[in-house]
């Protein structure tokens, strides 16, 4: 059973702040800090850092909550937030700069593709895409694949679209509801729930899910958008050739890593999750010795630090880099990620703040009142925050700081399904409000229109389906 969060439990010791306001008052005071967050972002385009920044001290401010414990609150959150998840954040994004400066990339389409006929190549690129995307974030693993997309496209005279919603679909599903992703872990860290159990459920609900949503939607995203003309090069800001090869340090091409050893190190993390989640079933008894190992290595940030340190050698050392070539390309992963690290950051304050003011009992009462399940109240909060900020992760984050406490009395698993379903929220009907809409637009040469036909209906198709997938297995488990 997890630990129940109330009001006056704290992450980190932080000094509770009094529980004085009523339910109306507690919902004006969430509707009010949602709305700012959202006219920050959206109408003055304020970095979402700031604005969930201020929207935590709004919050705070309405619910009646006293100045001087507010900082705490926010940056006991933030803290907390940070030093469990940015440090995942911050070795995800190594692994994933190793594999993409490396060639790793490429090894694993090439591979794939060289035993894939031409009636296969949606399947193909779904699972590339898969494969690809546990280590990387979304928009990394846009900008990587966008190349190969289009070269299969070229080689195999294939429609872009057929094959670029199935490599899209295989991002966005592993973004949204697998870690170590961003969103996923943090619902994780703010619902206490269990990482292995989350990954494995995450896994199961993927496959069916990207199925759908990618090579069969895909043949009819086709039909709908109609043919594009490819591009000449991979983006719209004049990027290489789609038909450039990966070149290694010495700018020549000559050595790639090996498909066995790429694929390897991809899956290290989430078979040593995957085997402490299965050593805590059936072992079950935290005293053994097997399982106590099982618990260390299969923890999140042993598993990414394992797989990081062997990609410095299977890929980084198999491309040819040299020591300083491997310290720079793993030191340059960190400067993008760092506006991720601080949104990540005061969503949990904004989260923390949430929780202190009585918010999330309230949540938790109302829900009682209406019988709404617990799942389909978090995916329906998720829903409303992306369309109106376009964030899956803001979304994320404000979803699970609202519905936490509704994980105190659930078991292991119905607590990882609250994870999944809520990012399955976050992925809902992406349109104009999202930068991924405009990132996926420009790469493939589409209209707002048809980009509305395509990407949008696909990111809808993946939440609908996650969430119907989840509502019934939830009864099973």
């Amino acid at each position: 059973m997890e630990t129940p969060v109330t009001p006056t439990l704290l992450a980190a010791g932080a000094p509770a702040l009094p529980h004085t306001a009523s339910n109306g008052q507690l919902l004006l005071a969430v509707l009010l800090s949602i709305g700012a967050i959202v006219l920050l972002i959206t109408r003055f385009k304020l970095h979402p850092f700031l604005a969930l920044t201020l929207g935590s001290g709004l919050l705070a401010a309405v619910a009646g909550a006293p100045f001087d414990k507010l900082l705490a609150s926010f940056s006991t959150g933030f803290g907390s937030t940070v030093a469990s998840v940015g440090l995942l954040i911050g070795l995800g994004a190594m692994l994933g700069k190793l594999l993409a400066d490396s060639g790793g990339a490429n090894t694993i389409a090439d591979t794939v593709l060289a035993r894939t006929g031409p009636k296969l190549l949606p399947w193909a690129m779904a699972l590339i895409a898969a494969v690809l995307g546990l280590p990387l974030f979304f928009e990394v693993g846009v900008v990587l694949l966008v190349p190969i997309v289009l070269l299969v496209a070229r080689r195999g005279n294939a429609p872009l679209i057929g094959i670029g919603i199935p490599a899209l679909a295989g991002l966005s599903v592993l973004h949204g509801l697998v870690p170590p992703h961003p969103g996923p872990l943090v619902a994780v860290d703010a619902l206490h729930a269990d990482l292995g159990v989350t990954l494995a459920l995450g896994l199961l609900i993927a496959v069916p899910t990207l199925i759908v949503a990618g090579p069969l939607f895909g043949r009819l995203a086709q039909r709908w958008v109609g043919p594009l003309a490819l591009p000449e090069e991979t983006g719209p800001a004049g990027t290489a050739p789609a038909d450039t090869a990966p070149v290694d340090a010495a700018g020549k091409g000559e050595r790639t890593p090996k498909f066995a050893a790429v694929l390897a190190t991809i899956l290290l993390p989430v078979v040593l999750m995957l085997g402490k989640a299965l050593a805590d079933v059936v072992i079950d008894d935290p005293k053994a010795t097997v399982q106590r190992l099982f618990d260390f290595i299969g923890s999140p940030l042993i598993a990414l630090l394992a797989a990081t340190l062997l990609a410095m050698l299977t890929l980084g050392r198999a491309a040819g880099f040299d020591k300083g070539r491997i310290s720079e390309t793993v030191g340059s992963a960190l400067g993008p990620i760092a506006g991720i690290v601080f949104i990540v950051g005061a969503g949990g304050g904004f989260k923390q703040t949430l929780i202190d003011v009585g918010v999330g009992q309230a949540v938790s009462e109302w829900s009682g009142k209406w019988h709404v399940s617990a799942l389909l109240l978090g995916w329906l909060i998720a829903v409303l925050i992306r369309l109106a900020t376009g964030s899956a992760t803001v979304a994320t984050i404000t979803a699970a700081g609202i519905v936490g406490p509704l994980a105190a009395g659930m078991s292991t698993s119905h607590a990882a399904l609250l994870v999944l379903a809520i990012g399955a929220g976050s992925l809902f009907l992406s349109h104009v409000n999202d930068a991924g809409f405009w990132l996926v637009k420009e790469y493939f040469g589409m209209s707002v229109g048809q980009t509305l036909k395509s990407w949008s209906v696909m990111e809808t198709i993946i939440s609908v389906v996650a969430i119907a997938l989840i509502l019934p297995l939830s009864l099973i488990i």
